[in-house]
This record gives C-alpha cells, sequence and structure tokens, in this order.
C-alpha cells in the first residue's frame, strides 16, 4: 500500500477534473486519473502532476459500462491499494440543445447514463472498497465528493438532459452522505457556476455568457477557472469539514444567491 492519500478522479484528464488532480497533487495526493477518450490529455495531466511533486497513474474508462467501472476500482487498488478520496467529476453535454418538447430519448440516455448512473454505481463500488479499507484500519476516514452545477436548480429549457442529471447527482450526494456516515465518509457535492473549460469553449457558447456576464449575471462577475473548482476539492480533501456530509459548496461567483 502505498504511504500516501490516494484519490480517483473520474474525467481528470481535462478541464475542472485536470484542475483538480493538480491541486490534490500539491496536497500530496496519489492520483488516478481516469479518462475516457483522449489519452494525450490524460499523459499530460500526469505530466503536471508530477512538476508539482505528485504521483500519477492514468487508466483509461467509460463509467457507464459495469466492466470499465471495476477495471478502473480494480486497477486504483492493485497500483495503490487504498482510496481515500472519490472525485466524481466526468460529464457530458448534449451534443445539441434542443427544446425539451424537441429533446430526443437517445441524447436524454446518453446524459443520464454518464452524469448520473455512472457516478451513481461508481460511488456505490467504491463505498464498499472504503468500509473495508476503515474496518481494515488501513485508513482512517474516505472522502466522496460529487461536481454538480448550478444547473441542479437553474432551469433551461433547452438543456434538460444536462439540468435533470445533474439535479439528481445532488439526490446523489445526500443519499450516500447519509447512508456512509457512520463508516466515517463524508459526502459533499461542489456546485460550479460558469467555469472555463473545454464544455464552455465554444464561441457561441462563450458568447453567450460572455453577454450574461456584461450584464451582471453573478455577483463576482467574471468566468471562473478549474484551479477554483479544485482548490475547493483540496480543502475537503485536506480535512477541513470533518463535521459536515451532504454539504453543497458553491464555486459560482455568487449566483445562487438569487438576487434581485
Amino acid at each position: 500500500m502505498i504511504d500516501r492519500k490516494v484519490a480517483l478522479v473520474t474525467g481528470g484528464s481535462r478541464g475542472i477534473g485536470k484542475g483538480i488532480c493538480l491541486e490534490l497533487a500539491r496536497l500530496e495526493f496519489a492520483l488516478l486519473v481516469n479518462f475516457h477518450e483522449n489519452l494525450g490529455a490524460a499523459e499530460e495531466t500526469r505530466r503536471m502532476v508530477e512538476e508539482v511533486g505528485g504521483v500519477a497513474e492514468i487508466c483509461q474508462g467509460d463509467l457507464t459500462a459495469p466492466s470499465h467501472r471495476d477495471l478502473v476500482v480494480d486497477f486504483t487498488m492493485q497500483h495503490f491499494g487504498r482510496i481515500d478520496l472519490l472525485v466524481n467529476n466526468a460529464g457530458i453535454a448534449p451534443y445539441e440543445r434542443k427544446d425539451i418538447l424537441q429533446t430526443e430519448e437517445e441524447s436524454f440516455d446518453r446524459v443520464l447514463n454518464t452524469n448520473l448512473r455512472a457516478p451513481y454505481f461508481l460511488t456505490q463500488r467504491v463505498a464498499k472498497e472504503m468500509i473495508a479499507l476503515i474496518k481494515a484500519k488501513a485508513i482512517e476516514r474516505a472522502n466522496i465528493v460529487n461536481i454538480s452545477s448550478i444547473r441542479s436548480y437553474t432551469a433551461a429549457s433547452n438543456y434538460g438532459e444536462y439540468c435533470i442529471s445533474k439535479a439528481g447527482l445532488s439526490m446523489i450526494t445526500r443519499l450516500f452522505a447519509l447512508r456512509l456516515a457512520e463508516y466515517g465518509i463524508n459526502v459533499y457535492e461542489i456546485s460550479p457556476g460558469i467555469i472555463e473549460t473545454d464544455m464552455t469553449s465554444k464561441e457561441h457558447v462563450r458568447k453567450y455568457y460572455d453577454g450574461k456576464l456584461t450584464d451582471g449575471m453573478t455577483p463576482i462577475n467574471r468566468w471562473g477557472t478549474p484551479r477554483e473548482v479544485g482548490l475547493a476539492v483540496a480543502a475537503i480533501a485536506r480535512g477541513d469539514f470533518p463535521f459536515s456530509t451532504g454539504e453543497v459548496f458553491n464555486v459560482d461567483g455568487g449566483w445562487h444567491l438569487r438576487h434581485l
């Protein structure tokens, strides 16, 4: 077993996931960087983790498939012997935003399989590993962090499947927080706002949110960065909130204040 804490970060090769990996590396966590398709991005994240003194392995896996979830968890345990932190970060958007009166079942299923079903069952599997480790006194405590979105409570009628998936992820946080507290496993949700990532880099998306920010969308009126989400995860990973579970941490420039 490695002599440092281990974090499994899904979708850890790019965007918010990459920002999370780098901040955890600065806390001397060993990282399992899960990715789906972009091997080059995963290798770049590993290189950057190592540059800040961290340790990282990469593992490809489509987490919508049960066999791939098992592969990723087994790979982590075989290489590191422990999992102290699970970060459910991997997520996708619809290929095309469509009015909810026009949303196709294929798009709905694709988004919910990735954003909701996969983290639910990955959390189930990893939690069992964590419980066994805690019972064996191999680790003292563990944490699980779900990366949701302001879309979990902000309705957009042309983004229905995404909003529903993130709202469901919020409930996953509450359910597992309740179930796992007795074992010393705390579960948290981080709700990012408008963050500069691949998902928001398309010209029309960037233009849309630039306009919103120009109109004063949020009290802290700018784009957020992956590092800022990573800093929130790092605070949890460091153990700064031992008497909190099921808590939502908003990294959104104050959007959740719903001001008039």
